[in-house]
């Protein structure tokens, strides 16, 4: 297992995070407590120490899971959860969103299902494109003085958000922003506009979700199986419904077929490549040890450049003319 600082800080976390959305059963699909168990000792067992879960996540069971997996040796890892959805289907509005008043009371809660006097890692979840930035800084602050979260991570918001929020704590001395964590994969570039540059340039480290394409990229679907889309009630996350797409996974698996590398390797390896913490989120023992196979694939360079060619896209951000009157145009610069 190979380790790196989380952030701007001391902090050694392992190249891989164990995803543990699902751990649990209430969504209707997930693993079981003993399957957890498994795939939980088996990542120890790799060196692994970065764990991820979130409130709303089996509606609050995978921390429940976790709460019990991790009695006596909780200091073997380095522990991230999630607020901002709220851990039942009937959460209410005071208990949902990024407000202080969520905040408080889903640490709250989050600590007791997880069986823990502090959260290594609070993560929001999401922006509610309400609270202010200044609020999530002190409300983030608070808690680290309080003494239950250590550091704070932004999920799911754009650049300028994530900008924001860290030069806010910075400036105040607040607990820092280390981490941002959003979706990447070779059919999701898009955060190579801004988000990897915000994230070198700001030392926060990138956390990366669905680095498998929500399973296309393992080529099952091709194949017939059902896995997530079965589980998620018929929805494909990222499906296999245009060309590029097509041509992407064509590449993935030859360059499996090469280097003797499952599909699902080949496509977290390229992620890690990327100076990204890819998250792995198995429902089986067996998807554990696929996917936690990536870390003895060294992709060549000519690999890097396949899949970056096969999957490129228009990094530029696109911005039209603004129509300011009847046969009059003004042109408009994009936004950085």
């Amino acid at each position: 297992m190979k380790y790196q600082i989380l952030g701007n800080t001391g902090v050694r976390v392992s190249s891989v995070v164990l995803g543990t959305a699902n751990f649990g059963l209430r969504w209707g699909h997930g693993a079981s407590l003993d399957e957890s168990r498994a795939i939980l000792d088996a990542f120890q067992a790799d060196g692994g120490n970065f764990i991820d879960t979130a409130d709303v996540y089996q509606f609050g069971e995978s921390e429940e899971f976790l709460g019990t997996l991790l009695q006596g040796r909780r200091e073997d890892f380095f522990l991230a959860t999630k607020y901002s959805s709220g851990a039942s289907k009937t959460a209410g509005g005071l208990v949902t969103g990024n407000s202080r008043r969520a905040m408080v009371s889903s640490v709250e809660s989050s600590l007791k299902r997880l069986k823990t006097d502090r959260i290594d890692l609070y993560w929001v979840h999401h922006p509610d494109d309400i609270t202010p930035s200044e609020e999530l800084v002190r409300g983030l602050e608070d808690l680290s003085r309080a003494g239950k979260i250590l550091y704070a991570g932004l999920s799911n918001f754009s650049a300028w958000r994530l900008a924001r929020a860290a030069t806010l704590a910075e400036l105040s001395h607040a607990v820092p922003v280390v981490a941002s964590q959003f979706q990447y994969s070779l059919v999701s570039r898009q955060p190579e506009r801004d988000m990897l540059k915000a994230c070198r340039a700001l030392q926060i480290t990138p956390v990366t979700w669905s680095p498998l394409g929500g399973g296309m990229l393992t080529g099952k679907y091709r194949a017939g199986e059902k896995g997530r889309a079965e589980g998620m009630g018929g929805k494909v996350f990222q499906a296999e419904n245009n060309a590029q797409r097509s041509a992407i996974l064509d590449e993935v698996l030859a360059i499996a077929a090469e280097t003797g590398a499952s599909p699902d390797q080949v496509a977290i390896a390229w992620v890690a490549a990327q100076d990204c913490i890819p998250i792995i989120g198995p429902r089986t023992q067996a998807q554990y040890a696929s996917n936690a196979g990536f870390s003895g694939l060294d992709l060549t360079g000519e690999h890097i450049d396949r899949l970056n060619t096969v999957s490129q896209f228009d990094h530029d951000i696109k911005t039209a003319p603004v129509q300011a009157s009847p046969g009059h145009v003004i042109p408009v610069k994009p936004v950085a």
